[in-house]
């Protein structure tokens, strides 16, 4: 049996395990730790361990603070102009419900396995790797724009230029060029904060998230003073479709699927579990209640917005700003209050996002498919300070120099193919026990359910419309709604949840499997590209080095559990199950 280790002892060990790969990828990439496992060895690989300070009213701070970002400023424009007019006050309650359902599926893993990494905890080793370096990603680029996206807000709102923030290098291409010390300063000042101790983390994103909710208030209030409730209902161009469903039930929908972008950033909660108080109580409460929050500012600020002007004369960029900035009697200072509040939104949401990314990659370490030096947790602090400052780092040094391009709350393929791998983790964790049932069904129906949705997506976005589309979407519906019901009454769930369980199964994970889908469905093609890119890379890395660091770390072989017993595998052994859920 090879040490720990052996596989990077030197070239003849590396080649020698290279040559064992299809082996160890057969062994390792299906693993997963179980519940016990997470809380016990799996965790104590940090060394140090993180604070239980947090309560629910934290959580809720938290999910506020990461999902309101100054996106929401330009997405209500975006989906009001050109989706669904004033009727984008229904979009947004529908996608607040969907997101509500959405966290149901991360709530109960956070509750049943309260450990920092979120979705890397609850999926096997090569799914979870290939989900956890996408996700990373998205923060670390995400975080860069948000980071840039401050100083251009906080330049509006106290009437300085962003060129005169920004050093412009003439030497450098386009998009390169232009230099931003204080968003890097930013970045850093928020990577001390996450470092010196979550607690503190909280009070400070408490405080900013409640003067960004005052902002957002003041905002409200404006509109309804100053608007008009016809608006509601007559646009100003009178040729262009009226009523308050002026895009009829389609341009809901489709509202609904640009808005939910609005509702990321409740997935960055889940990956605090383990430094809740009492994850039973808290984490439902933290999780829904942001959730549920958010939806009622969000539908808010939509009414205040369709009052302020007609649909059709909404600024899709800046709808807040420009409805004020066009208004004589001078009320153009309200533009100014706007983009602070604005400054105050990004700043919570890059705390937050920041805080995930460092508990992402804290327990990407713990599995050892990373340098195991990313897991440690500081003993004074109980923060994951290397991974918190690692990632901080090489955030600042994106935003120094690299303008992204990035709408400030636009989340990127991977954070909703995570999304959408929990949910189908969550259907196979109910309804599959490992050595007491047989999976086939169970992966049949995700399967199924899979592709019945891409092909809805697919004749949503692409067909013309017509009767022909309406029968194949109502077909594919039909279809879906069989699947489902014919796996509630053929396939039993193998197990209930012990504390708190997503009621309704499987309606609930099914809704969100179907709405990542379709949102998947809604993306550019360079997103794609870009996902492409970055999952062959993580692959190629998964293949070098990480199935290999992973096999040393188990002495090579795995702790598997079959019946409820715990099994130590040799390294000959022939039939073999890794730790599953």
């Amino acid at each position: 049996m090879e040490s720990h280790g052996s596989s990077f002892s030197g070239l003849d060990s590396y080649f020698r395990a290279l040559a064992q790969t299809p082996a160890r990828l057969a062994r390792r990439a299906c693993s997963v730790s179980t519940s016990h496992e997470e809380m016990s060895q799996v965790k104590a690989r940090s060394g140090s361990v993180m604070q239980r300070t947090l309560r629910w009213y934290d959580l809720v701070g938290f999910g506020i603070g990461g999902m309101v970002g100054a996106g929401v400023f330009v997405i209500t424009g975006h989906a009001s102009r050109l989706r669904a007019g004033p009727s984008v006050i229904i979009s947004y309650a529908i996608a607040g419900l969907c997101a509500l359902l959405s966290s149901f599926c991360y709530t109960e893993f956070a509750v049943d396995m309260p450990v920092a990494g979120g979705a890397f905890s609850y999926l096997r080793e090569f799914a979870a790797f290939l989900t956890g370096a996408n996700l990373l990603m998205d923060y670390v680029m995400s975080n860069a724009a948000v980071a840039r996206g401050f100083t251009a807000y906080l330049g509006s709102a106290i009437g300085i230029s962003t060129s005169k923030w920004r050093l412009v290098i003439h030497g450098l291409p386009d998009g390169f060029n232009e230099i931003d010390t204080f968003a890097v300063l930013v970045v850093l000042a928020i990577t001390l904060i996450i470092c010196y101790s979550t607690r503190e983390s909280s009070l400070v994103n408490m405080l900013l998230t409640i003067l960004h909710i005052l902002f957002i208030g003041f905002v409200i209030l404006m509109g309804f003073w100053k608007g008009d409730w016809k608006n509601f209902t007559q646009p100003a161009n009178p040729n262009n479709p009226s009523g308050f469903f002026p895009f009829g039930a389609p341009g809901v929908f489709n509202g609904a699927a640009m808005v939910y972008l609005s509702y990321i950033g409740y997935d960055a909660v889940s990956t605090l579990a383990e430094e809740v108080h009492n994850p039973v109580k808290d984490i439902p409460i933290g999780v829904s209640g942001s959730v549920i929050i958010v939806t009622i500012l969000y539908c808010l600020m939509a009414a205040s917005m369709s009052m302020l002007l007609p649909y059709d004369m909404i600024d899709a960029d800046a709808p807040f700003s420009a409805a004020f900035r066009g208004e004589s009697d001078g009320w153009q200072w309200v533009s100014n209050v706007i983009g602070m509040g604005a400054s105050f939104g990004i700043l919570t949401s890059l705390l937050v996002a920041m805080l995930g990314q460092a508990r992402y990659l804290c327990v990407i370490g713990r599995s050892n498919v990373v340098p195991a030096w990313f897991a440690k947790v500081h003993p004074k602090t109980s923060t994951p300070v290397n991974a918190s400052a690692f990632l901080g780092i090489f955030t600042a040094a994106i935003a120094l120099f690299t303008d992204l391009n990035v709408l400030l709350n636009l989340v990127s393929i991977g954070t909703l193919f995570v999304f959408y791998m929990v949910a189908n983790a969550l259907v196979y964790r109910r309804y599959v026990a490992i050595g007491t049932t047989n999976p086939w069904p169970t992966l049949s129906f995700l399967c199924s359910f899979s592709f019945t949705s891409v092909l809805f997506t697919l004749i949503w976005h692409f067909m013309a419309d017509g009767k022909g589309k309406a029968f194949m979407l109502g077909a594919c519906a039909v279809i879906a709604i069989a699947i489902i019901q014919l796996l509630h009454c053929i396939v039993p769930q193998a197990r209930k949840p012990e504390f708190w369980g997503v009621p309704l199964m499987p309606w609930i994970p099914c809704a969100s499997i179907f709405l990542n889908i379709f949102l998947l469905g809604s993306l550019d093609g360079p997103s794609y590209v870009r996902f492409v890119f970055f999952s062959a890379l993580a692959v190629l890395v998964y293949v070098l080095y990480s199935v290999h660091a992973s096999f040393d770390a188990q002495g090579g072989g795995s702790i598997g559990q079959k019946n409820g017993e715990i099994t130590r595998e040799s390294d000959h052994g022939e039939d073999h199950d890794s730790f599953k859920v």
